[in-house]
């Protein structure tokens, strides 16, 4: 990438998250600088795809805050939301679109740089597939593809969910070398991972660490977040 803005330091302060009637993880916090990197890991069900979410403006806390270089993300949510790119499980690629096309509405949707596609699409290792229809790629050309999108328009915080899932070799040392220039140009990354990942300097976070429960329906859920639980997350 060309050069991303700074990104102000992120700080989660006692962070706990629900999901129906469970509590997935409470007491949880970090702190994320400009050019910093933050891997989540823990076993499934650990809560690693639900804090992402959290950190996209996509689900509330249940309790504790979000700070964006000191206020709070709920103050501003909308332009929180435009300071970063959040890469889920689904790849979101339409069947019907070439690569290329693909790309280019997802630029032209974020605001990016179109002239960028070709460039980004050969980074990625998909010029050969440019104007193969969405629907006849590969998952891992559709992970690369998701990986394009990242590079095609500026955002200073990546959210990354299993960014390698579906990728050879090849494709994970593809993820490590963007993240790399991203972090080198001031962004900040969060990524979830169930593999070794080489990202030097990297702090780490195993949400196995800040387990949560069932919320006790006759306390409710500040008993829970109290450790008045009906035993521990599974």
């Amino acid at each position: 990438m060309s050069g991303s803005p700074e990104v102000p330091a992120l700080e989660g302060r006692d962070l706990a998250c629900v999901r129906g009637e469970r509590l997935i993880f409470k007491g949880l916090g970090f702190t994320l600088p400009a050019g910093g990197a933050l891997l989540l890991t823990g076993r499934n069900g650990s809560g690693k795809s639900s804090l992402l979410r959290m950190l996209a403006g996509l689900l509330p806390p249940a309790r504790g805050h979000l700070h964006q270089d000191g206020d709070d993300i709920a103050d501003d949510l909308a332009g929180y939301r435009a300071s970063l790119h959040y890469q889920g499980h689904l790849d979101a690629v339409k069947p019907a679109l070439s690569a290329t096309e693909n790309l280019a509405a997802a630029t032209t949707v974020l605001g990016g740089d179109t002239g960028a596609a070709t460039e980004a699409l050969a980074r990625c290792g998909l010029t050969a597939v440019a104007d193969f229809p969405g629907r006849l790629l590969s998952q891992g050309q559709k992970r690369r593809l998701a990986l394009a999108r990242l590079i095609t328009t500026e955002r200073p915080l990546w959210l990354m969910d299993e960014p390698t899932a579906a990728l050879d070799t090849e494709g994970r040392g593809l993820v490590e070398a963007l993240i790399a220039g991203h972090r080198a140009a001031g962004g900040a990354v969060v990524v979830s991972t169930h593999v070794e990942l080489d990202v030097p300097g990297a702090d780490g976070l195993n949400l196995d660490a800040f387990p949560g429960g069932r919320i006790d329906p006759l306390f409710g859920l500040d008993a829970g977040l109290g450790d008045i639980v009906l035993g521990e997350a599974s």
